[in-house]
This record gives structure tokens, C-alpha cells and sequence, in this order.
């Protein structure tokens, strides 16, 4: 209300973290994104954008109790994450459980409640694992990558063991080396970050087709699939040069034998915890082996270079090794490319100091200085070398940025009970889904519950593209601040190209058939959606069904 107004009672202001935990503020004069409570008025974002609203266009039903976790969201509705995506995940294994539990049990509760509400569907009965996995279809562009870096790699196997291909046979661990450094770059943060640039750069004109930026846009997403299927092919290279040593076992000397064998267990093991089910269920197992195994694996590559290099078949002995010998050495190069794209994020690795406001129990805001582009996501640590976590980053581009993190694992717990005055960042953010968004004239993003968290930025800064925004989410006002609504509305940059749907007050609807609706009737070239899993699958199912392009968070996107 008017800061000239007669005097009021505070007001208790709910908010709600991006894994929708709701919480009553009490902010903090030191977080530059703070709610003034007694304002009565959403001033999260920093100035010049915490306005004032003194309405709303939807209101929430206050009777009701405010949802405590994202879950009690409708069924369509929910509000979950997914790690290595822009949905804003935190990776540790006590999380995803904490979250599978909180399903199982909403669900549960939705279920006893469905003769009263017949509006609700009856609950489709597909695990979050099932749905990730096998519910997006056998066909993805994700699958299809991984299917041609296989059979790619099969194909010069094939040629190279039947005397076709000499020099594959020559140099088996040569085409193993080359496909972990494929898939070294496809995970390279700072490789896919000006990937993703040029993308932007390049394809973001008028006059490129829209299939071309759809085309692109889905191969980037489901890079993945070639980080995998580089990984299997690498396996299949290494145990063909080690069936050839063996053959030579009176030429091959039993250390470069020991070496590479050593290297193929750690790949293999790599590839064993990157396995659906294990990476699902232990998150942290498979970070962990993932990395040290990497690092272990790494080392002893350039053993089995230098071990190589120094090793004459001729006089089946060691000579010396000289600086000469080894830069001729392919296997040495291509070591050294993929050490630099292994350490490349340790180089920007800082400990920042940082505001930790905690409301309550239930989450915590993380402030950080200087400002940060629309579309891009962040890692933290408090420790480094054990574990990191991804978060999505909410920034006008000015002087601070901030990381929602909702209490439901041991470490955003630890940020609430113990917050820290420094934690350990990679001062290179990297680039999600959200980020291709410039590269489209005009774009409708889709979000339920907080997974609005994601599109906050393109709220504070004026992006190429001109965006429209569906927002589903229950109880609004309640769970995410008085006037929320009426200041997503009243947006500038939406310009009116809004329609926010509180289920609390306006039933549960088919937000698939929302997101059609809107993107039509602002002419959008493509859909971007932050969902679960199974409500991003319906709305890019809808959407592609009405002949309109979508996009939504996939497994390892």
C-alpha cells in the first residue's frame, strides 16, 4: 500500500523456494533480495523492481491451508527438478529421496480425496524414474544421438577387426582416447556456454528458419546422448586394442597391459554408476565415482602414454624417452586436450562471500554479488571435491544475483540451520534450455508452481525475443507473496502477454491445452516449459500435437 497511508497491521508475506517450499519471511536488511513484510508487497527483486501492487488479478483462497510442500500442487501442476537442467536442482541422494517420499505421499492424499473432487484424474500410475526414461518416447533426438555415436563407432570396429580399416587397427587406443575427449567437451561447461553463444549469435536472425532453431535447439538439450554414447564406444575401443595386446603378448609389455586394463575398470565403472537406475536413486554415488574414477582414469592415461613412448618392440625394452619422441605421439596431444577440458571449471573455481537470509526451517535465499544473464544456471559447494549443487539464477543483470534453495536434502538443510558467510562457486555459469530463448523471435514459456523461479530473470531484463508467459501454480498470493500475481500482470516486459491460472480458486486445467492457446494467440515460434517430468511431457505433447514447437527438461539434457 501507499507508504503515505494510514498505518496497518504487518502482513505475514508467504514465499516459496524453487522446490516450492513455502515459508513466512522475515527479511533480512543485508540481502539486497529481501521482502519488506511490513510493506505488504512483493519487493524480492531488486530496485528498480520491487514496485508496489496494491491488488491482485487473481485471488488465492486464504481459508485453505498454504501448501508446506510442491507436491500438494494438482496433479498437473507439481512443481519438481531434475538434476543437470534448468529446472534448478540440488544433486545429493538424500533430496531426491526426500522429494520421491514427498510424491508418493501427495499422491497418496490426492487419491483419498478424489470421490470428493471428481474434477481430478485418477493418478496415471508411472514412477518419476519410468517417466524420465521410457515415457518421452523411443525415438527422442536424445536416443537417436546416442544411437549414431554408437553405431558410428561399431562401424569402425567392424572395418578396423576385419582388416579393412589398418590404421583403426593400428591405433585402437588412439579411437578410444578420441571418444573421451568427445565426451569431455560435451560436458564442458565453458565449451557448451560459447556453444550455446553461438548458437545465439548466429541463429538468433529473422530471417533463419524456425526449423533450423528448433532443429538446433533439440540437438544442444540432448547433448547428452553423445556424452553417452561416446562413453560406451570408448569401453568398446579399449577392450579391442587390449584383446590385440594380448594376442601380442610376447611384444606388449605386461605394464602397459596392467595400465590399460586399470584404465577400462574405471571407465567401466564410470559407465555402471552413470546407469539410470543408480544415478537416480544414489545421485551422489554416481557424482563421486564419476569424478574420481575420472581423475584415477586420467592419470593413468598418461602413463600408458608415456609407458608407450618409452617402449621399443623391436629390442622389447625400455629406452629413453625424449621430448622429441613424445610430441610426434598422437596419444599425447589428445591426452593433453582432455586434461585441460577436465581441470578447465577447477580454474574457475572461487570461494565467494555470500548473504544467507533463512526465513525459516524451510528454505534459504542465497545472495551473491554482481549480475548475471537471463538463462543461465549456477553450481555451489560447500566442499568442493565431495559434492556440487545446480541451481537457477535470478538476476536483473545489475550489481547481485540470487539461488533459491528449499530445506529438503542435507545440504540446503545445512544452508538453513548453518548458513555460511562464503561458499565455493565456478565463476562460469552455465547455459540451460532458458538461454536458448533469445534465440527465437517470440516465445511463450510455460511454468508450474516455482518452477516460474526459472523464467524470473526474463521478468527483470529485456531479452531479443518477445516472451509471453502461462503460470499455473496454487495459491499464489499465499505461497508466493501478496500481489505476485498482480505483479507478473503488470509486467512491462510481458507487456500483457500473460495468463497466470491459481488453482486454489480456479480449478485444476489442462495446462497442455493452455500453453497451445497462448502460444497461438501471441504467434509464438516455440514453447519453452519448466515442469516435472510428466507435466513437461504433456504440454510438449500437446503442444507438438497442435503443430507447435516444445521444449521441456529432459533426463541428462
Amino acid at each position: 500500500m501507499d507508504e503515505q497511508g494510514p498505518a496497518v497491521k504487518p502482513i505475514a508475506i508467504k514465499f516459496s523456494s524453487c522446490r516450492g517450499v513455502a515459508f513466512e519471511i522475515k527479511p533480512s536488511p543485508a540481502s539486497p533480495f529481501a521482502l519488506d513484510a511490513n510493506a505488504g508487497r512483493w519487493v524480492w527483486f531488486p530496485p528498480p523492481f520491487n514496485r508496489q501492487h496494491t491488488s491482485t488479478t487473481f485471488r488465492s483462497a486464504h481459508s485453505r491451508a498454504t501448501s508446506s510442500h510442491f507436491c500438494d500442487l494438482d496433479e498437473e501442476t507439481d512443481d519438481d527438478d531434475t538434476d543437470d537442467d534448468e529446472s534448478v536442482a540440488a544433486d545429493d541422494e538424500d533430496e531426491e529421496m526426500a522429494l520421491a517420499s514427498d510424491v508418493r505421499s501427495c499422491r497418496s492424499r490426492r487419491s483419498l480425496a478424489s470421490s470428493a473432487k471428481p474434477v481430478r484424474a485418477a493418478a496415471k500410475g508411472h514412477s518419476r524414474l519410468g517417466v524420465i526414461l521410457l515415457d518421452q518416447g523411443l525415438f527422442t533426438v536424445y536416443k537417436r544421438l546416442f544411437v549414431l555415436c554408437v553405431a558410428l563407432n561399431a562401424a569402425g570396429l567392424a572395418t578396423a577387426a576385419t582388416g579393412h580399416f589398418p590404421y583403426a587397427k593400428r591405433h585402437a587406443a588412439l579411437f578410444a582416447m578420441g571418444n573421451i575427449l568427445a565426451l569431455t567437451l560435451c560436458r564442458s561447461e565453458a565449451v557448451l556456454r560459447g556453444v550455446f553463444w553461438l548458437a545465439v549469435a548466429l541463429l538468433g536472425r529473422p530471417w533463419v528458419p524456425v526449423v533450423i532453431k528448433t532443429g538446433v535447439t533439440a540437438i544442444l538439450q540432448s547433448v547428452g546422448g553423445v556424452h553417452s554414447g561416446c562413453g560406451v564406444s570408448s569401453l568398446a575401443w579399449l577392450v579391442y586394442a587390449l584383446v590385440q595386446a594380448l594376442e601380442d603378448r610376447p611384444v606388449t609389455p605386461r605394464e602397459i597391459v596392467g595400465v590399460a586394463s586399470a584404465i577400462l575398470a574405471l571407465l567401466a565403472l564410470s559407465c555402471m554408476a552413470a546407469f539410470p537406475l543408480v544415478r537416480h536413486l544414489h545421485h551422489n554415488v554416481f557424482e563421486r565415482t564419476h569424478r574420481f574414477a575420472g581423475w584415477a582414469a586420467l592419470v593413468l592415461l598418461w602413463a600408458f602414454v608415456v609407458l608407450s613412448a618409452g617402449y621399443d618392440p623391436t629390442n622389447r625394452s625400455y629406452s629413453g624417452i625424449s621430448f622429441l619422441s613424445l610430441a610426434k605421439r598422437q596419444e599425447l596431444w589428445l591426452a593433453a586436450v582432455i586434461t585441460f577440458f577436465t581441470f578447465l571449471p577447477w580454474l574457475t573455481v572461487r570461494r565467494v562471500p555470500v548473504t544467507v537470509t533463512a526465513p525459516s526451517t524451510h528454505a534459504s535465499i542465497i545472495t551473491f554479488q554482481g549480475g548475471v544473464k537471463a538463462g543461465l544456471l549456477g553450481r555451489i559447494s560447500r566442499s568442493p571435491l565431495s559434492e556440487w549443487h545446480a541451481f537457477g539464477i535470478i538476476s536483473d543483470d545489475g550489481e547481485a544475483h540470487a539461488m533459491l534453495a528449499g530445506a529438503v536434502g542435507d545440504f540446503t538443510r545445512g544452508l538453513v540451520s548453518d548458513p555460511p558467510s562464503h561458499l565455493w562457486v565456478r565463476r562460469v555459469h552455465f547455459a540451460g534450455l532458458p538461454y536458448l530463448i533469445s534465440m527465437y523471435r517470440r516465445v511463450t514459456m510455460v511454468a508450474t508452481g516455482s518452477g516460474i523461479c526459472v523464467f524470473m530473470s526474463f521478468l527483470l531484463q529485456p531479452s531479443s525475443a518477445e516472451v509471453s508467459l502461462v503460470w499455473v501454480a496454487k495459491e499464489i498470493d499465499a505461497n508466493y507473496g501478496e500481489g505476485m500475481s498482480a505483479m507478473v500482470m503488470s509486467n512491462k516486459i510481458l507487456g500483457g502477454r500473460v495468463v497466470v491460472h491459481d488453482t486454489a480458486t480456479m480449478g485444476r486445467p489442462n495446462v497442455a491445452e493452455l500453453a497451445v492457446g497462448a502460444a497461438r494467440r501471441w504467434n509464438a515460434e516455440v514453447v519453452i516449459v519448466t515442469s516435472n517430468p510428466e507435466g513437461s511431457r504433456d504440454v510438449v505433447s500437446g503442444c507438438k500435437k497442435a503443430g507447435i514447437s516444445a521444449f521441456g527438461p529432459i533426463w541428462d539434457s
